[in-house]
């Protein structure tokens, strides 16, 4: 089983999701989008219980998600290890009831389960460990 991140670790797992933040706001200048999400995707989700932190990323991965215009290229650049991740993270989203997240969230959610199949699903539901 993993071991969870202490509090003391609290404020240098920010500290590295604004990093994040701020590399992933650079890429979307450079209209990258595809590298933006990769990048938001790595290092998640933080084995932690801190709510502080995994709002802090979905806040980051919730920006890559939202810039994403072309789905079908996504997954053409997309690799496998990040589709797991990236199912969480639309579940998040599909649960935050915001109708321009949930519908740019099904769009992905679709295209991904295309591609991945149906225990991309499963991995994701069944996974109590590591939520984001």
């Amino acid at each position: 089983m993993a071991e969870f991140v202490e509090a003391d670790n609290t404020e240098a797992i920010i500290t590295r999701i604004e990093h994040k933040s701020r590399k992933i706001e650079s890429l979307l200048k450079q209209y990258k989008p595809v590298e933006a999400l990769k990048t938001a995707l790595e290092g998640s989700p933080p084995l932690t219980k801190d709510e502080r932190c995994k709002s802090a990323n979905w806040i980051v991965v919730h920006r890559a998600i939202m810039a994403i215009k072309d789905v079908d290229s996504l997954f053409s650049a997309l690799d496998l290890e990040y589709y797991d991740v990236l199912m969480k993270y639309l579940y998040r989203g599909l649960s935050t009831g915001d109708r321009p997240t949930c519908d740019q969230c099904l769009k992905i959610h679709e295209k991904l389960t295309e591609r991945a199949g149906l225990g991309c699903i499963l991995r994701c539901l069944a996974d109590k460990v590591n939520t984001v």
